[in-house]
C-alpha cells in the first residue's frame, strides 16, 4: 500500500504507518463529501481521483484537498493498492508569499515526454532518474508499488526488454491558480 495523506508530509508504506496516520486523523471527527470523482477502471483495478472537502467535526475546520484511489481486487474484495489526497493548491499559496507561478497545462502535459523519451532510452538508470526523491510507482505489469530509486531501476531493468512507448489517450491537467 502507499497513503500520500492530506495533512502529513510523510508517505505511509505500511500497515502500521497507515494505521498510526489514521489514529490521530480520526480524532479531528473528519467527514467527507466528494465534490468532483472521476473514474478509470480495468480489470482487477480501478481508479477514482477528483476533489473532496472534510469537515473536521471537532473544531468545524474545512480541508478541500485533491484525491486519487488505485483499488485492485484481491481474494474478491476491493482493496486500497493507492491513495493520494493534498491540500488544494489555493488554500496553501493563499498562506504563503511570494509563491511561484502555476505551471501551464501544456507544460503539465509535456512532462509525460520527458517519461517517455527516458523509456526510449532502454536505459532502467535513465528511467528512474525521471522519479522523485519520495515516489510511488504503481507498475503497468508488476502488482508491487516501488517507492524507492533501486527498487524502480529493478522494474524498469525487466519493462524496457518489452520496448515500450505511451501515448496519452485522455489527459485532465489540475494545478495551482
Amino acid at each position: 500500500p502507499c497513503l500520500l495523506p492530506t495533512v502529513s508530509d510523510v508517505p505511509r508504506t505500511d500497515y502500521d504507518s497507515i494505521k498510526a496516520y489514521f489514529v490521530d486523523f480520526l480524532k479531528k471527527k473528519p467527514q467527507g463529501v466528494i465534490l468532483e470523482s472521476y473514474v478509470t477502471s480495468g480489470p482487477d483495478w480501478c481508479m477514482d481521483d477528483g476533489i473532496y472537502e472534510f469537515t473536521m467535526g471537532a473544531t468545524g475546520d474545512k480541508v478541500k484537498a485533491r484525491y486519487s484511489f488505485v483499488y485492485t481486487l484481491e481474494g474478491g474484495e476491493w482493496k486500497i493498492a493507492h491513495h493520494h489526497s493534498s491540500m488544494m493548491p489555493e488554500a496553501q499559496l493563499a498562506a504563503s508569499s511570494g509563491a511561484p507561478a502555476p505551471i501551464p497545462d501544456a507544460e503539465v502535459r509535456s512532462l509525460f515526454s520527458l517519461w517517455n523519451n527516458a523509456l526510449a532510452t532502454l536505459d532502467p538508470d535513465e528511467v528512474a532518474k525521471r522519479y522523485s526523491k519520495a515516489p510511488c510507482l504503481l507498475p503497468t505489469v508488476s502488482d508491487v508499488p516501488r517507492t524507492d530509486y533501486d527498487s524502480i531501476k529493478a522494474y524498469f531493468v525487466d519493462f524496457l526488454k518489452k520496448k515500450p512507448q505511451g501515448v496519452i489517450l485522455e489527459s485532465y491537467v489540475t494545478s495551482g491558480p
